[in-house]
């Protein structure tokens, strides 16, 4: 029997046609590459959810396709891809953006927000809204961000204390920070594409990686691990982005419709990205899924362990935004 939590989550996920729509002559043809799967992942149901809308509310001035799971790019691909006009848009993973800014470095800090809400306080801010524009001297707009929720570790032997991260190897995205993080706790920092981390871990190349349940659970990723350590450590979101190119292309009122849309669906599917992580844990326990849960003063070992990475990388991002970061803990400030 399904769960109360299952059955409210399946009644949310959007079941749309096929994504690749196919587009009208005379369309302004709008192509979004991700790497995840269509449904049961917040950057997927996002990504479904916008094309809906665009192709029935747009149709006659803009149609989008949706390539999920690599199909077209790779979160690295992809970006050149948009300054080419192969596709006009994308959501890697903020940790995937270190060539082109640092400022969004502030994401990849441990333990610098402690849930969702604080990061949308952060964002609110005119320092978290400078970030948008960060890219625009290479041609990229910042439109939002797609949330998908608190990182986890997973290694092949049980994570309690950090020292039981030491010598093991984990898979880590494109960032500087997420390596210094890794090496702060005595481990090896291996940087690898999404599609390459399952057999990696399968084959033991790494011992070790650190993710959503909703990656988790999707690339069952558990199923070569010992176990999954709730650690909370990160927020994992996305970053939309487009060019500057491809929004001057675009005559005024389409323009100010899609970006309208996109604004709209943000608001709509964030809201659901804490339930499908929900579900996601859930779903890996009934599988026969491993997770531990930290007590305080164990939880607090691996803040004191990863913390001092905010010194190396508060001269880059900028000491304002690290400190409108941690204010945003706080619900009064």
């Amino acid at each position: 029997m399904k769960s109360v939590l299952g059955a409210a989550v399946a009644a949310l996920v959007i079941t749309t046609a096929p994504a690749i729509a196919n587009c009208d002559d005379g369309e302004t043809v709008i192509k979004f590459s991700h790497v995840v799967a269509e449904t049961g992942h917040p950057k997927g149901e996002f990504a479904t959810e916008l094309a809906s809308r665009i192709n029935d509310e747009m149709n006659g001035k803009a149609c989008m396709q949706v390539f999920p799971s690599s199909q077209l790019y790779d979160d690295d691909k992809v970006m050149e891809a948009l300054l080419l006009g192969d596709v006009q848009l994308a959501a890697p993973s903020l940790s995937k953006f270190g060539a082109y800014t640092r400022v969004l470095g502030v994401f990849d800090l441990p333990f610098v927000f402690q849930n969702v809400a604080a990061m949308e306080r952060f964002l609110a801010t005119d320092e978290g809204k400078s970030l948008l524009t960060s890219m625009e001297d290479v041609g990229y707009v910042g439109l939002g961000y797609i949330y998908n929720g608190m990182k986890q570790f997973s290694a092949d032997k049980p994570l309690i204390q950090p020292t039981d991260a030491e010598g093991l190897k984990f898979r880590i995205q494109t960032s500087d920070i997420a390596a210094a993080m890794i090496e702060a706790l005595g481990a090896n920092a291996q940087k690898l594409a999404f599609n390459e981390v399952y057999g990696a871990l399968q084959q033991g190349v790494v011992d070790g990686q650190e993710n959503t349940y909703t990656n988790i659970y999707q690339q069952k990723f558990f199923e070569v691990q010992d176990g999954i350590t709730e650690t909370n450590h990160q927020m994992l979101s996305y970053f939309m982005v487009t060019t500057q190119d491809f929004l001057d292309s675009l005559d005024d009122d389409t323009r100010t419709q899609f970006l309208t849309l996109v604004d709209e669906v943000s608001v709509k599917m964030n809201g659901l990205a804490n339930s499908l992580n929900d579900q996601a844990k859930e779903n890996i326990i009934a599988a026969g899924g491993t997770i531990r849960t930290l007590d305080t003063d164990q939880r607090q070992a691996w803040v004191d362990a990863m913390k001092p990475v905010w010194g190396e990388f508060e001269e880059e991002i900028g000491k304002n935004i690290i400190d409108a970061a941690v204010a945003s803990n706080n619900p009064a400030s």
